[in-house]
């Protein structure tokens, strides 16, 4: 049985970077912020190299039809969770999970990290 897509919205946008610079492919990392003062079960999303581009929507005004909230996925991963940009409508950005990304991202990373430490001491 094939699992169902799960798509997420990332809005606030427009207090960040906006939204001109993203293309349907790339990918996106929903980081959790527990400790975030206005929403408990805020899920910010971040771009390798570009850094915050907005937050996972959680409210009835802002989660468009189709798309599940930041509390509705918030116990589906640990921490971090890569996502595919798939739409982009005007300050709104409709990403689909992909959890399998998730170690293939690990993973690069520790290759990038031991790359970059042996050229500092070389």
């Amino acid at each position: 049985m094939m699992e169902q897509s799960i798509y997420v919205a990332i809005t606030g946008t427009q207090h960040y970077l906006g939204t001109t610079f993203l293309k349907p492919g790339q990918i996106i990392h929903l980081i959790k912020e527990p400790d975030n003062i206005h929403d408990q079960e805020a899920i910010r999303a971040e771009m390798v190299p570009v850094g915050k581009i907005g937050y996972v929507a959680n409210s009835p005004s802002t989660v468009p039809k189709g798309c599940r909230s930041a509390g509705r996925i918030y116990d589906s991963f640990e921490h971090h969770i890569c996502a595919i940009v798939r739409f982009i409508v005007k300050d709104t950005v409709i990403v689909e999970l992909a959890p399998s990304l998730e170690e293939m991202y690990i993973i690069k990373t520790m290759q990038d990290v031991s790359v970059s430490s042996r050229r500092k001491n070389g």
